[in-house]
């Protein structure tokens, strides 16, 4: 269930955090269910800049999936 009082992190922040680029953590949470998408979408013509803003309990499940991948 969502909770709207769960801290979210932006991208920059989970970045540093992870000590991994920007555009990296981009391409791991895209697609990733709970990951909150602001703003309009990118239109055909042109590209916009969609932030998005990672639920705690995402990071914290795809940290883990990572993890364990890397350790099996």
């Amino acid at each position: 269930m969502f909770d709207p009082t769960e801290r979210h992190f932006t991208v920059s922040e989970l970045a540093a955090a992870w000590n991994v680029s920007e555009d990296k953590v981009r391409e791991i949470f895209r697609g990733e269910p709970g990951v909150l998408k602001l703003g309009k979408p990118a239109s055909r013509r042109k590209r916009v800049y969609r932030p998005i803003r990672i639920p705690e309990s995402v990071a914290a499940r795809v940290y883990a999936r990572l993890t364990n991948s890397v350790s099996a």
